[in-house]
């Protein structure tokens, strides 16, 4: 199987069944008054169709081969990481910049400017989760 589309569709809909096989141990509620389970199933649900459209996609398309490149794969990793482990140790601006910052060099260019901007929209959602949706996160 060295097709990337065909992967990638697959890789979703295990997760998809995954999360919803999971969601299913819990009550649903109802669209009304809806119960922990709910919101799992109705998204894994959405990332199944994704995931099977996919599929069907890269069966009815031209193959294309899978390229894995170790220093990108440990790049992102490295940025998941130090966002973490910043995040935890400092506060979690400092770690969405690291974040940032360092994943931007698994890309093809590297622009200081696009990070910054990239940074300052994932502060601005991380600052609208915690002011408005209450969410406990450290950022300062």
């Amino acid at each position: 199987m060295n097709n990337r589309n065909l992967v990638k569709g697959l890789f979703l809909v295990a997760i998809s069944l995954a999360f919803g096989l999971g969601s299913l141990r819990y009550p649903f509620g109802s669209f009304a008054r809806a119960g922990p389970g709910l919101f799992p199933l109705l998204v894994s649900s959405l990332l199944f169709l994704v995931g099977t459209a996919l599929v069907v996609r890269a069966l009815l398309s031209e193959r294309i081969p899978i390229a894995f490149n170790p220093r990108n794969i440990a790049l992102i990793l490295t940025s998941l990481i130090g966002f973490a482990l910043i995040s935890e140790r400092l506060n979690m601006i400092a770690g969405i910049v690291f974040m940032v910052f360092c994943a931007a060099f698994a890309g093809t260019s590297y622009s200081i400017l696009r990070n910054l901007k990239i940074a300052g929209v994932l502060l601005v959602v991380a600052f609208a989760f915690q002011k408005f949706l209450g969410l406990q996160l450290p950022l300062y």
